[in-house]
């Protein structure tokens, strides 16, 4: 009798295992509901997507909602996007929003926006109802030298066709700024901008500044545009402080030679003293030599010291120094 139940439970878990195997490999569920739904999906297709590690439910979802929107794809292509990597219920979306917008976008360009990192359901609702970009404050500086801050509000449209390998909005950004730059750079007064800002919008529109993007520019427009410093009289006082510390390099420069050829003169006039003084030391030897000589008589010699104590004393009169003594 105990064999009996012990074979029954067994039994019942068996079929227990069995049978959750068998709902968790054959998604009968799932198959009623493609079926009714006008969608040819086989219960052996859907097991072999279990096997492959591909979620059935969202490959048959997304076949039976472009089914019903009256799209025609195969479960092929949904589930080679899936195990590339893709995105199947943002594509559906997007194809299904481009058909009822007449928009032209095929299953393959799809994916291939999806596959590139792009959202390609948000890619049709941007063409679909264009996007508003705010541009960062863009400073510039007009031929008067006054500067001018400008922010612009661009208009945009995806291009369905030009998503995968197409610039971004960055790119729109950078080139909208850009071309704001050239165009208050090439005003000839700050005020003329002031008085008509949509010969900015005109010019950066007519630029094609949308070439080799992901978008197409419909509109740009002046947001507000504010007045900044006085560049050009801030550069020329900066270029007179420079000019005055050049001018003040200089002058310092002359001075220092001044200085080094008056040092220089001083040495050369201190070389000239000493030579006098050598030569002057020469003078006793010679008149020595004289007078053992008999070429000088006594009597010169005190003519000779008569005339240079008349000198000395003329020089002390002149100039209010003492004499010397001897």
């Amino acid at each position: 009798m105990d064999f009996d139940y012990m074979y029954f439970y067994f039994y019942s878990f068996a079929f227990v295992v069995v049978f959750f195997l068998f709902i968790h490999f054959f998604p009968i569920g799932l198959w009623v509901t493609a079926r009714f739904s006008g969608v040819e999906v086989g219960l052996f297709e859907l097991v072999s997507m279990r096997i492959r590690k591909v979620p059935p439910r969202i490959i048959v979802e997304g076949l039976i909602i472009a089914t019903k929107a009256g799209l025609r794809l195969t479960t092929t292509e949904i589930e080679t996007h899936y195990l590339a990597g893709g995105h199947v219920p943002s594509v559906i979306k997007a194809l299904i929003s481009a058909d009822k917008a007449n928009i032209s976008l095929s299953f393959k360009e799809a994916t291939a926006i999806d596959l590139a990192g792009r959202d390609v359901f948000e890619a049709v609702q941007i063409s679909v109802n264009p996007k508003v970009i705010d541009t960062p404050s863009v400073a510039a500086v007009a031929m008067d030298g006054i500067e001018l801050i400008a922010k612009a509000r661009v208009t945009v449209r995806a291009n369905i066709h030009k998503l995968v390998g197409g610039a971004g909005e960055e790119t729109i950004l950078a080139r909208v700024g850009e071309g704001i730059v050239t165009s208050i750079g090439s005003a000839a007064s700050h005020k003329e901008v002031l008085a008509n800002p949509d010969s900015i919008s005109n010019l950066v529109v007519e630029r094609g500044l949308d070439e080799g993007t992901a978008f197409q520019i419909l509109s740009i427009d002046i947001a507000d545009i504010d007045v900044g410093e006085n560049i050009g009289a801030k550069l020329q006082i900066d270029q007179a402080n420079a000019d005055l510390r050049v001018a003040e390099a200089k002058a310092e420069e002359r001075r220092a030679m001044a200085v080094a050829l008056e040092q220089e003169m001083k040495a050369q006039s201190e070389q000239a003293r000493a030579k006098v003084t050598l030569a002057e030391a020469e003078v006793p030897k010679a008149l020595a030599a004289a007078l053992r000589n008999g070429n000088l008589g006594i009597m010169d010699y005190y003519r000779m010291q008569n005339i240079k104590a008349d000198t000395h004393m003329r020089t002390a009169v002149a100039t209010d120094k003492p004499l010397p003594t001897e």
